[in-house]
């Protein structure tokens, strides 16, 4: 399985980083920042409206900005049973 890397905005300083995704659900993100012995776990929940998700790492918030919909759609794209395509 390849690693998957998401990008995500600090609302403080407005900078974008790449993270890797350690799960993707449509309820929750579940991300990991950095590298090595120095990396922090974060999680990433919908915000009310369901733009975004948003959590909170060493007291800063990060947002990924998609929707829950399309997160929904990743996870059903990424999770497709290919045995039920075969031709029979």
């Amino acid at each position: 399985m390849s690693e998957q890397k998401i990008e995500v905005r600090v609302t403080e300083t407005g900078n974008t980083m790449q993270v890797l995704v350690y799960s993707k659900r449509e309820d929750r993100i579940e991300v990991v920042l950095g590298e090595g012995v120095h990396s922090v776990k974060c999680e990433l929940l919908p915000t009310a409206n369901g733009l975004a998700y948003v959590g909170s790492a060493m007291g800063r918030e990060i947002v990924y900005e998609r929707g829950r919909q399309q997160v929904q759609a990743d996870v059903e794209l990424e999770n497709h049973d290919y045995r039920d395509s075969r031709r029979r």
